[in-house]
Parts: structure tokens; sequence; C-alpha cells
């Protein structure tokens, strides 16, 4: 919006702006930990960041090996940037893999531009569309295992899936497995230097350059208390929403945001380590990212868990190895890891120990190598961004129909009742990742319903 010649005030709640890409010194001074989000496939596939030619303005690093999932007896599944190096590790199932994901990966543009916008449209490659969809529902359903005969290549997806705090299967944890797992082969799953704050610093330095300010530790109780404009966009949960302009939004709309639906949450532990996890398997060393739980059977059932209101004893464990990459996230030789595990909503139980626990499984002496830990449990990331009701990062339940009311039914959910009001958090569509792609939506309807503006050029020529 700055870019289109408007004047742009962004009112940050926090100290410093940020949200999900902030990064810091959790526990010692030189060791620099993400505080959300770690590792970025939507970096090099997003439109949003396409246009905005993210990758001139921040340093990634792209792992050869995406992700991996280490299994009992020193295995471990490992998707490689090569689809071709990834089926041929996967035994028997290589040819499987391979024929559910080549054409995800050969289309990876098209299926961004499905799977990033909200669903109640025709889609621009219908061909696409359909072939995603199919995949997602085998998938996604008790068919999930139909083409596989062994257990690493159905760990390797599920992993993936996982991301979703959902049950497995599901439709909507098949999707964004499938989409993230493409991305894996298709541009990898980058990360950047200095940590996830270099994107906000991209984009807080770009609204600058274009006359663009913003106001830290500056939280918006209502509306009313804004400064007059022409627009607002709000990166709110729809209790935020709620919160700021209840008696203003018609009763229909109130009542649709009041029953809007929030997921489970997470709980988050990063470590200062002596020495890189000693994964029993060697190929795990090379991993931006590994999914730790075990097989197939295994992710699900502590998802189940979850979804039933239990901490699993052995839970889905997300891993990032960012300082193995990045020389600037610990003092030489140490390391820091990020790591978060999938819990109930509103949890206070610290998950540090069955975290350490299920990577000693698969990584003996891991307890060996940790120096200090710092744990963010569920109801205290609710606290850190209010965003995360419950510390759902996801910001609304992420099943179907959390994906098409998303946070109502609409053609257009980004626009409210409220004239020149927007919606552009997790909660509205495309959903959650660091994409930009909720920010672009509704600005792009604000540029348009309320100034008569296209789009500008993001990009740094025009800039």
């Amino acid at each position: 919006m700055a870019r289109a010649g408007l004047s742009v005030e962004v009112f940050e709640a926090a100290p410093r702006f940020g949200g999900g890409t902030r990064t810091d010194e959790l526990m010692q001074p030189g060791h620099l930990h993400d505080i959300c989000s770690a590792v970025h496939p939507m970096a090099l596939a997003s439109p949003f960041f396409n246009a905005f030619e993210l990758t001139r303005r921040v340093d990634f690093i792209t792992p050869d090996v995406s992700y991996g999932t280490p299994l009992e007896g020193g295995r471990a599944a490992v998707a490689y940037r090569s689809l071709d190096r990834t089926a041929a590790g996967l035994g028997r199932d290589g040819a499987a893999y391979r024929s559910l994901l080549e054409p995800l990966v050969r289309g990876a543009g098209q299926v961004m531009d499905f799977t990033q916008n909200q669903l109640l449209r025709l889609p621009n490659d219908p061909v696409m569309a359909a072939r995603f969809g199919l995949r997602s529902l085998e998938q996604g359903s008790l068919l999930w295992n139909a083409r596989f005969r062994e257990d690493l290549a159905p760990a390797l997806l599920s992993g993936v899936a996982a991301h979703v705090v959902s049950p497995l299967p599901s439709l909507a944890s098949a999707g964004a497995g499938l989409l993230l797992g493409a991305l894996g082969h298709a541009s990898g799953w980058p990360i950047p230097r200095g940590g996830s704050v270099a994107i906000a610093n991209a984009l807080a330095a770009d609204l600058a350059a274009h006359g663009g300010v913003i106001h830290t530790d500056s939280p918006v109780e209502r509306l009313a208390e804004l400064p007059p404009s022409a627009a607002t966009v709000l990166d709110v949960a729809p209790q935020g929403l709620l919160r700021m302009a209840a008696q203003e939004l018609p009763p229909r709309y109130r009542n649709s945001l009041e029953k809007f639906r929030y997921g489970n949450a997470s709980c988050k532990v990063d470590f200062i380590l002596s020495d890189p996890v000693p994964w029993a398997a060697a190929e795990l060393r090379a991993a931006g990212t590994v999914h730790v739980g075990g097989t197939r059977a295994d992710f699900a059932q502590a998802e189940r868990d979850v979804a039933a209101g239990r901490h699993p004893e052995r839970p889905y464990v997300l891993v990032a190895q960012p300082s193995g990459f990045d020389t600037s996230r610990a003092p030489a030789g140490q390391h820091t890891l990020w790591t978060y595990c999938h819990v109930p909503a509103g949890s206070t139980t610290d998950m540090t120990e069955a975290i350490t626990a299920q990577i000693e499984r698969f990584a003996p002496g891991f307890r060996d190598v940790v120096l200090q830990s710092h744990v963010v449990t569920a109801a205290q990331l609710g606290a850190y961004n209010r965003n995360y009701v419950g510390g759902d990062f996801s910001a609304g339940a992420v099943d179907l129909r959390g994906l098409v009311q998303r946070p109502i039914i609409s053609t257009v959910p980004w626009r409210t009742p409220l004239r020149g009001v927007y919606l552009c958090s997790s909660a509205t569509p495309p959903g959650p990742g660091v994409s930009g792609m909720p920010g672009l939506h509704a600005a792009t309807h604000a540029l348009k319903d309320i100034f008569g503006l296209s789009r500008p050029n993001l990009g740094l020529a025009s800039g």
C-alpha cells in the first residue's frame, strides 16, 4: 500500500516488530534462536515473496536435504532436493513416491497458485488442481498406505503432513504435506542467514523506504484508538477483531466470529548444544529440518492423542538445525537447536523432557550435548502473541471446514462488513505459514475497493 503511494502507519503491540518471524538471544549472548518460524519453504515459492524479490533482500541457505524422518535401527527416510535421489533411497516404494510427487514438483508454480488463495474460486489450472485434490484425497483418507509396501516413504510423508495440528490422515494435513513436500524438491526449504527476523527486517526496510512508519509497543484495544484512515488492515485473529469492534459489527458476522474454531497448540523448546545432534542415521545431520516420531502409525497416534486432549508420551517433534548451515547462530563449537511438539490448546505442560526423550530415541547421546534449554508452553505462546489463541500458531483450526470458513464463508473473506476494514492474519486464506499471502490479498482488495488502485510493482527495480 505504501508502494501505491499511500500514507501508511503500522501499529505493533510488541516492543519489536516481526510477530512469528522474530529472532532473539533467549539464553546466552551470541546464540540466536528463532522465536516462532525457523525454516521457510514458502520463501522461494510464495507469489508475494517472488514479486517482492525476497531472495535479493535476504541471504537464504538451502540445504541439499530438505527434511528427513528417523526410524528405529539407525534408519532414516530422507527428502533430498533431488526427487530422483530421494526415490532411490526409499527402497521398493521409491517409484510409488515419485509417481505421487513428480507431477506436483513439475507444476509447483500452479500448485502454489491454487493453494495460496481461498478455495471458493475456479482455479487457473483445473487439471493441476484436480491432480493435487485427488492426491490429497488419497493421502488424507484410509487409502494413504495403498501405494506403499515399506515404512520409509509413509514415514517421510507423514512427518511433513503433521506440520498441520490435525489428526492423521485428514484432507487438510495431506494437502499441506503434499504442498510442502513438493516444494522440498522443487525449490528446497531455505533458512534465512541470521534468523527469521531477516524477513521481517526486509519488509520493514521497504516500508520505510516508501514513507511508511512503524509504531512499536503500541497495542490497539479498540479501532477507535487508531488515527482516522480510509483503510485499516488488521493482522489479528477473529478474537482480536471482536475485542476491537464487537459492537460495530453486524450480528450475523459477529456471531460467525464468535463461533470461529481455534486449533490445538504447540510447546516450543530451544536448546544450546555443545555438538550437533548425534543422529544415529548420519544423513540426518545434513538436514535443515527433521520430523521426529517414528513410523506413520507413530505419528498418527501422537496426533490422535492431541486431538483427544492428551499430551502424547511420544509426541511428534519438529526439529530445525539452523546452526549447522548458518555459523552466525552460535559461537564456534556450539549449536542452537529449534524444536516444538503438539499439545492440547491452552496447555501449561512443559514438554522439554518428552521432546528430549524423543530426540534421544533416535540420537543416542543427545542429552550429553545439551548445555541449556528454554521452554515456551502453549499458554505462554498465546500470551506472547494474541493471534496464537491458546497457543494455536495457525490462528484457527486447520481442517477442511477451517480452510473454507476462514474466518467466514465468502469469496472475499479478507473484507469485513465495516467499510475500509480488512483482515490479513493467518485466520484468512491461505492460512498459516510465512508466505505474505493473506496480507497481499487483503491489501489488493483494499487498494481496489477504497482507492480504485491496482496492485503496484513490488520488486527492487521499481523501488
